[in-house]
């Protein structure tokens, strides 16, 4: 039988308990919380007090911390090119009889992360300290352009990447968070706390996916994962430009906000790596190809060589300026 055969039948395997991972890992509708909870209600005559309020506290914010929240933010907006990309891996199937189970859990995640750009957007809005029509200009080419994440179409290659970036999005989001309670925004502080709690739960489910993989493949998952590392995991924006720019500029601009304020850094990257070493307890994996073997020891090894490359980047001291955030409205 062919390999992608294999990833196939695996995949219909996994897909019976397709309903209990919605049901352990996923909030139904009505009682999730919505972008409306947290943001001033504009039904209530105090709405202009209210944002007024969160204007004023959004003045203590510095340079990097605005970049950093609107590469966030149109990360999280770039939810459609997401959502196609992985309608399309083997297995999941959103065409016949109404789709199946594998597509409903991709559209139903799809719901609980499409609220996150919501909430971003709509306080980058009333903040008032960013240029909103530049940062719709940059969503709308991360849209247009697509992405690339190396993972091609085999689904245990991009669940190794989704188990990866959810628990990325978690530390940044959550970093920002801290951040906002440290200049004394709590309100902005909540929301990024709520998406990063959303983020460590999609974590949780991505990686019981492969754990299960690893329990009926486990020499093809083993080959996923070092492939992955190897290829390195690409942020889902790596493609992110500014208005009249070339696709990719502003990316490496926009990490070095988020390493310099201590977002998320090289040291992050390493440690989530580590993070899924252990939790896939990659040393106890038993029954593997000798090439399989061979990618566990690659794999063990890596996290030592990547930390001492990590400990060599030179971060640029002065900030990139960014038309998304003039100087001038801080």
């Amino acid at each position: 039988m062919s390999i992608k055969n294999i990833r196939l039948e695996v995949m219909q395997f996994l897909e019976k308990n397709v309903d209990s991972f919605v049901e352990q890992y996923l909030i139904p509708v009505e009682k999730i919380w919505q972008p409306s909870d947290f943001l001033p209600n504009s039904e209530k005559d105090t709405f202009f007090e209210e944002v007024k309020e969160l204007r004023e506290i959004a003045k203590d914010l510095p340079y990097d911390f605005w970049v950093t929240l609107v590469g966030d933010t149109i990360t999280e907006e770039a939810l459609p090119t997401y959502e196609s990309w992985l309608m399309d891996v083997e297995g999941i199937n959103q065409v016949e009889n109404g789709g199946n189970g594998w597509s409903k859990w991709i559209r139903q995640w799809t719901g609980e992360e499409n609220r996150h750009g919501d909430l971003l957007n709509k306080y980058l809005y009333l903040s008032g300290r960013v240029n909103m029509r530049e940062i719709e200009m940059t969503t709308q080419h991360l849209i247009n352009d697509g992405f690339d994440i190396g993972t091609g179409t085999d689904p245990y290659k991009n669940f190794v990447y989704t188990s990866f970036q959810e628990l990325a999005t978690y530390v940044s989001h959550n970093r920002v968070a801290q951040m906002a309670k440290k200049y004394g925004d709590n309100k902005l502080s909540k929301m990024c706390k709520m998406i990063a709690g959303d983020e460590m739960r999609h974590h949780h489910a991505y990686s019981e996916f492969v754990t299960r993989i690893f329990q009926v493949d486990p020499s093809e998952m083993m080959l996923a994962f070092q492939y992955m590392m190897k290829a390195k995991i690409v942020m889902p924006a790596h493609f992110l430009r500014e208005s009249g720019q070339k696709i990719s500029s502003a990316f490496e601009q926009f990490s070095d906000s988020a390493q310099r304020i201590g977002v998320y850094t090289a040291s992050d990257y390493v440690d989530i790596m580590q993070k899924l070493i252990d939790k896939w307890e990659i040393d106890k994996i038993g029954g593997l190809t000798d090439e399989a073997e061979k990618a566990r020891d690659y794999l063990m090894k890596l996290p030592g060589r990547m930390a001492k490359i990590s400990e060599r980047l030179v971060i640029p001291q002065e900030s990139h300026i960014f038309k998304w955030v003039e100087p001038a409205r801080l």
